[in-house]
């Protein structure tokens, strides 16, 4: 399948190429017109998308990156004559002073003051990182650890609807004919045999800890559901499923627990390991079931919906930007 663009890595490599094998490196002398005249739009449309996206206008951008890069080389031995022509400087005397203005001492200082780093102030958090990698210090937008926990769990929700919608193209006998005979994941939450057993338990197996998590009744499943009827179950499941990690999250209670007295004998879980528990055997059995669905004849491959990346599946949600 077509990938989503990566629209702010487009822009930069038209800025800052990282893979740039011209004479001079992509540390080259560069004019606005031709940097622009790469992505086949005119000085004033490129800077414009370039600054709304970064902050910086693409030469001050592409300068303060290229210093980045002449500190992160000067920091690892390479000379100053080396990196200024490599910057792209028409002289030594340019770039030292370019150099110091920017880092606050000369070329042939910092070396020494190897623990300060190589990256200077950017409004947009990007920065040389090493010779093939841009980073995006997303410092500033305050991101906690609850934001790759919600990015997960988002995933697995909305995967787990794709292969429910892609498994109502399969025929009942198929849909239930054991193609793993004999497999179970969990020794003691049934059979993972079948296209049937695989989506059930990605349904419903998070039901039993949220009626832990509420106080409230043991749900009761029916394990022969169709994938109509498991996706309507699915939705309700997963928008309580997703309340619960929001407010978790919100009120920092990860490491809150649950005493389940079902277990003999009662058996105590920290919330943090229910969430990963759940996020790790949905995620196997996410696998198995488009290898169960390959086994009855839909060309997963083939259906974009059906790709298992949460890297595509995040850009496809946030319009091709990272």
């Amino acid at each position: 399948m077509t990938t989503p663009p990566d629209r702010l890595r487009q822009l930069l490599d038209a800025v800052v190429p990282l893979d740039d094998d011209r004479p001079g490196g992509y540390g080259g002398p560069a004019r606005l017109a031709d940097v622009a005249a790469a992505t086949h739009t005119s000085p004033f449309h490129f800077s414009r998308q370039v600054t709304s996206a970064t902050g910086e206008s693409p030469m001050a951008l592409r300068r303060r990156v290229l210093l980045e890069r002449a500190a992160w080389q000067l920091q690892r031995g390479a000379s100053v004559t080396e990196v200024a022509f490599e910057a792209g400087y028409a002289s030594v005397d340019g770039f030292a002073r370019a150099f110091a203005k920017a880092y606050g001492c000369p070329p042939s200082e910092l070396p020494s003051a190897r623990d300060r780093g190589h990256w200077l102030p950017a409004p947009n958090g990007l920065h040389f990182h090493s010779p093939t990698v841009m980073y995006l210090d997303a410092g500033a937008q305050e991101q906690s650890a609850g934001d790759v926990t919600l990015f997960q769990v988002q995933h697995d929700l909305a995967d787990t609807e794709a292969l429910l919608v892609a498994a109502q193209q399969v025929p009942v006998e198929q849909y239930r004919r054991p193609q793993l005979p004999g497999h179970r994941l969990l020794a003691w939450s049934g059979p993972d045999e079948s296209l049937a057993d695989t989506l059930h338990h990605l349904v419903h197996d998070k039901a039993p800890w949220l009626a832990s998590i509420e106080g409230t009744d043991l749900p009761r499943a029916d394990p022969d559901s169709d994938p109509v009827a498991l996706l309507a179950a699915h939705h309700g499941i997963a928008a309580r499923w997703l309340a619960w990690v929001r407010e978790t999250e919100r009120r920092n209670a990860w490491h809150d627990r649950i005493i389940d007295a079902l277990c003999d004998p009662p058996e105590s879980f920290l919330l943090s390991q229910i969430l990963v528990h759940v996020l790790t055997f949905a995620a196997h059995r996410r696998l198995l079931a488009r290898h169960f669905l390959a086994g009855a004849g839909v060309d997963v491959a083939a259906d974009p919906t059906l790709d298992p990346d949460p890297i595509i599946w995040h850009r496809t949600q946030s319009g091709g930007h990272p």
